[in-house]
Parts: C-alpha cells; structure tokens; sequence
C-alpha cells in the first residue's frame, strides 16, 4: 500500500510537470480567451452603438414627423383664412352689385311714377277744363306700364 506521504510527494511532483509545462499553455489560454473576450465585446458595443444610431435616428424622425404635422396644420389654417377672406369680399361686391342695381331700378321706377303723374296732372288739367267747357262726358282710362304710359280717352258730346 502506498501511504499518504508518498501519494503527496508524487502529486506534487506531477503538478510541478503540469505547472512546468502550464506557463506557455496558460499564455495560449489566456490569450486566446482574451481574444475570445475582446471579440465579444466588440460585439456588444457594435450592437449597443447600432441600437443607439437607431433610437437617435427614430427620435430625429418623430421630432421631424411633428414639426411636419404642425406645418400641414398651419397651411390648411391659411388656406382656410385665405379662402374665408375671399368669401367676405366675394360677398361684399355682390352685396354692393345688388344694391347698385337696386338704386337703378328705384330711380327707373320712380322716374316712371313721376312722368305718369305729370302725364296724369296734363290730364286732370285738361279734363277739368274741358268739362267747364263743353259739358260733356269724357270717359278715359291710363295704365303706368314699365317704359310707357297707356291712355284711352272717349270722349261723349251731348
């Protein structure tokens, strides 16, 4: 039976083997998990910058996307002011067209009136001199129309 002295003296001597021959191959090891290591980091820190280019980029579109939204709304308030500005004075020049042509008309038709009651005193003057005068009996009648004056007159001797 090999007793517990010479087991230890026996590990250890394979251990100082293991760790003669570990420097080169812990240097192999530690750097090829260094590379391993560096490889992952550079990996997350691409995927970290991307994700980053990213959320700033979506940012830059929104804050893009409102300032366009914002600017539609102000053109379609414009245009509706413009084309409410139109409307009132569209409005207006009709509202003085129809009171210029409502002018004419009332001139037109008073002008009208007035000749047929200068046309209707000539003959009331007429009339009333001759009754004094003959004693007879005159029938007649006048209608004013738009651009003339109509008169039927009989006249009856008796």
């Amino acid at each position: 039976m090999i007793d517990e002295w010479t087991r230890k003296t026996r590990a250890m001597d394979t251990e100082e083997t293991v760790n003669e021959a570990l420097p080169e191959e812990k240097c192999l090891v530690d750097n090829e998990q260094f590379l391993k290591l560096e490889k992952a980091a550079i990996k997350i820190q691409s995927w970290w910058r991307g994700n980053m280019v990213r959320r700033t980029l979506l940012h830059a579109a929104l804050r893009a996307w409102v300032i366009q939204c914002w600017w539609r709304s102000m053109q379609a308030k414009m245009l509706e002011q413009r084309r409410r500005l139109a409307l009132k004075l569209y409005t207006c020049q009709e509202w003085a067209v129809v009171k210029v042509q409502a002018q004419v008309r009332m001139w037109q038709a008073r002008r009208r009136f007035l000749q047929a009651r200068q046309a209707a005193c000539i003959i009331q003057s007429h009339w009333r001199w001759h009754a004094s005068q003959t004693r007879g009996l005159i029938r007649g009648r006048y209608e004013v129309r738009a651009s003339r004056l109509e008169l039927d007159i009989e006249i009856l001797m008796t």
